[in-house]
């Protein structure tokens, strides 16, 4: 029998330093100069790098003297191959530090590229199992300034990053302490010119990432008190970024809430996210996307596990009704009103794969923290009423 004692234990890391606010992002050659980065390698995505922000980022750093590179070869699910053809350009470069700039993606590929930088075995060997973080040597990771352009993943605020292995078509997680970025500059203004499907997938995206952290099991009252006041942003102003995009205040908040998200989960996330990974692998979808469609399938599932903390939170929300039922109808009619499909057929998943997929999400590291042991059965039952629309 485990004791209140034995339950009031844990080990807790918590983020880095954030300049947050219009116009911070004018400050990226004193946080360059700070981290004594001279010849920096801006990592993004071909979309954004030709985006007046960028090249004036750009522009600006050159102004300062800062000689500035850019690698722009990733994709919206960075690959492994994107991540070593980063390297050599680092390498080529002799550059000394990365900005990484734009959504997870850009971010995920910017942190594994400075990890990456000086190591001598692959990739693959820095993959979250047991202890291969210690494998990575530390003096060989460069330090990293990121600067997030939505406001979901979080990963500017994370210690690892999550990279598609298309060999094995599988989405594995690199973890190593020194990822976390050592500067993040969070400027509400580079989200103004989100479109309202990304801004609804990438904030709900932030809100299964608390929602799942405050569900997790264990001892870190810390994250929960974050999860429940990003829960509360959220709820406050997630619509209003997708109806109205230039709204400062509410890109402000979700901003914060996606910075909240990554920062809760360090508590663990669940079910959502374990088969968001490898359906996001096999199908290339939008891993906000995913998570947005499955919420409402694992809430159910977790039920009986979860009531007592969906009442808290039903409580913090002022919710109409103050129990899991308020929660699971919120998510539900909050989907709705921000146009996210109810199920996974309609954004092109069918049950082709199921088995593998649903192999893959028991062995992914955030099954373990589910607030429910998962199996293959479990998963393969989620999936099936995911893809019909069954609740």
């Amino acid at each position: 029998m485990t004791t209140d004692k034995q339950k009031l234990v844990g080990n807790w890391n918590y983020p880095t330093r954030v300049r947050f606010g219009p116009g911070e992002i004018e400050k990226i050659d004193i946080a360059c100069a700070e981290l004594q980065i001279t010849r920096p390698l801006l990592v993004t995505d071909n979309m954004l790098v030709s985006l007046s922000f960028v090249q004036n980022t750009i522009k600006h750093l050159s102004s300062k003297n800062l000689s500035t590179d850019v690698f722009s070869d990733v994709k919206s699910n960075p690959t492994g191959e994107n991540i070593r053809s980063g390297v050599e350009v680092y390498r080529q470069g002799n550059h000394d530090g990365v900005i990484a700039f734009g959504g997870g993606s850009s971010l995920d590929a910017g942190k594994t590229i400075a990890l990456m930088s000086g190591q001598t075995l692959p990739l693959w060997e820095f993959e979250d199992i047991n202890d291969n973080w210690k494998k990575v040597d530390s003096n060989g990771v460069a330090p990293v300034i990121a600067i997030p352009t939505t406001s979901g993943t979080g990963s500017e605020v994370g210690r690892a990053a999550v990279i598609l292995d298309t060999n094995k078509v599988e989405k594995k997680i690199i973890f190593h302490p020194l990822m976390m970025p050592k500067t993040v500059i969070a400027d509400p203004a580079l989200t103004i010119g989100l479109n309202s499907k990304l801004t609804a997938a990438t904030g709900m995206d932030a809100l299964s990432h608390n929602l799942e952290a405050l569900c997790a099991p264990g001892y870190h009252p810390m994250a929960e008190g974050i999860a429940l006041e990003a829960l509360r942003l959220i709820k406050a102003y997630l619509p209003t970024a997708v109806h109205d995009g230039k709204d400062f205040t509410a890109r402000s908040h979700m901003l914060t809430a996606s910075l909240m998200g990554a920062t809760s989960f360090q508590k663990g996330l669940g079910a959502t996210h374990a088969l968001a990974h490898p359906l996001g692998a096999f199908f290339d979808t939008h891993h906000g996307l995913l998570n947005a469609v499955l919420i409402p399938y694992i809430l159910v599932h977790n039920r009986d596990a979860i009531k007592h903390k969906m009442q808290r939170l039903a409580n913090i929300l002022e919710l109409d009704t103050r129990s899991y039922a308020g929660v699971l109808d919120w998510v539900l009619n909050l989907r709705k009103e921000i146009q996210i499909p109810h199920s996974l057929s309609e954004i092109g998943i069918s049950s082709e794969h199921i088995d593998l997929i649903a192999n893959q999400a028991v062995n992914d590291p955030s099954s373990a923290s589910n607030p429910l042991p998962m199996h293959k059965a479990d998963y393969v039952e989620i999936l099936s009423n995911a893809i019909s629309g069954k609740i």
